[in-house]
């Protein structure tokens, strides 16, 4: 018994070394390089964000991609299709890169670094659980099955699609689990790759659904992030900015544009590519002169991407860019929706 608490001991020490030792690469091997910009803000100070965000807020969106990576690969495939391997190393390699650029933007505000440290942990955690247990019981599963998709896999293919969708404007611990593993028990039939299925999910949704439960009661009482900004807008008048769902004008500066709140998040990124295609120019957003965005291209480079990542289950490449707010408009009137498409304006 003591060889074994002995074994087990070392086991659980060298998995939480495991697990923590992608932050100490960050913090040690990625460190930002380069010097502080200055920058004059126009707006108001209480309507500044820390510019650096706006490359923190991407490893955040690695994780909704990679829920959407998933449900496309288990569509028609299985889950031991995904390569669960590149997509923790994509977590981690693409956050290395943006630490290594964060200098110039301010640094990564230090709060924010530690909560994308917990959330990559969880992350990496999560996804070993899963590609051990697919890539072993699931894939003997999937062997005794046949090439004949079983109910439950294309029911899970569904629900891992719709939670990938809710990611992007919702946070995940909002997410009804226990509705999911309900529609299994509803669906399951006596083969054997139903049960399967509905025993494994069923405990990934429940302890998914408890881990929700202790997140969401410890940010009930945070203050919750705005969700909305300011930015100064140029090339429209303020009757066609006004003209857009959600947007707000607050003020005419005459040669330096027009002031207006927004909303944040993904409706964010379709405001500002419709305002580029109408001729608008962005002159600062939220007091910031820099912001990155991602776009998925059949390219597998880009010139001056930060980062490039194939991505599973769609054969093209997610690359992040990092560049003026200035030159935002005219980056956005060059992404043609064929080769080059728009995923994400990052905020901050």
């Amino acid at each position: 018994m003591k060889r074994f608490f002995k074994w087990l001991g070392l086991s659980l020490l060298a998995l939480i070394v495991g697990l923590i030792a992608p932050v100490g690469y960050v913090e040690l091997a990625c460190r930002p390089a380069g010097q502080a910009a200055s920058y004059t803000a126009m707006l108001p100070a209480e309507h500044h964000r820390a510019e650096g965000r706006t490359l923190l807020t991407y490893p955040e969106w690695h994780i909704v991609h990679a829920y959407d990576d998933y449900a496309q690969v288990i569509r028609s495939g299985d889950p031991h299709d995904y390569r669960f391997l590149p997509s923790i190393g994509g977590f981690w390699t693409s956050l290395c890169s943006l630490s290594k650029a964060s200098e110039p933007h301010g640094g990564f505000p230090a709060e924010f670094k530690q909560t994308i440290y917990t959330i990559g942990v969880s992350f990496t955690a999560e996804l070993l659980a899963k590609a051990l247990y697919e890539e072993t019981i699931g894939r003997i599963a999937t062997a005794l099955r046949g090439n004949t998709r079983a109910p439950l896999d294309d029911l899970s293919a569904q629900q891992a699609t719709q939670y990938s969708q809710f990611l992007r404007q919702v946070p995940w611990y909002r997410w009804d689990f226990a509705t999911d593993a309900a529609a299994l028990d509803d669906a399951a039939t006596a083969v054997f790759r139903d049960r399967e299925r509905r025993f494994a999910l069923g405990i990934e949704y429940g302890v998914k659904a408890k881990y929700a439960q202790v997140i969401a009661a410890a940010v009930a009482n945070m203050e919750p992030d705005a969700l909305r900004l300011r930015m100064i807008v140029s090339g429209l008048s303020a009757t066609d900015l006004s003209a857009y769902e959600g947007v707000q004008v607050i003020d005419d500066r005459g040669s330096q544009g027009i002031e207006i709140d927004t909303p944040r998040y993904r409706a964010l990124t379709e405001l500002l590519f419709q305002m580029a295609q109408a001729g608008g120019e962005f002159v600062e957003i939220a007091g910031n002169d820099d912001i990155l965005f991602s776009m998925t291209s059949d390219e597998p480079t880009f010139e001056n991407a930060l980062y490039s990542f194939e991505r599973q289950g769609y054969s093209d490449t997610r690359h992040l860019v990092l560049l003026p707010v200035s030159k935002l408009a005219i980056a956005l009137r060059g992404i043609d929706g064929r080769v080059n498409r728009l995923e994400h304006i990052h905020d901050y």
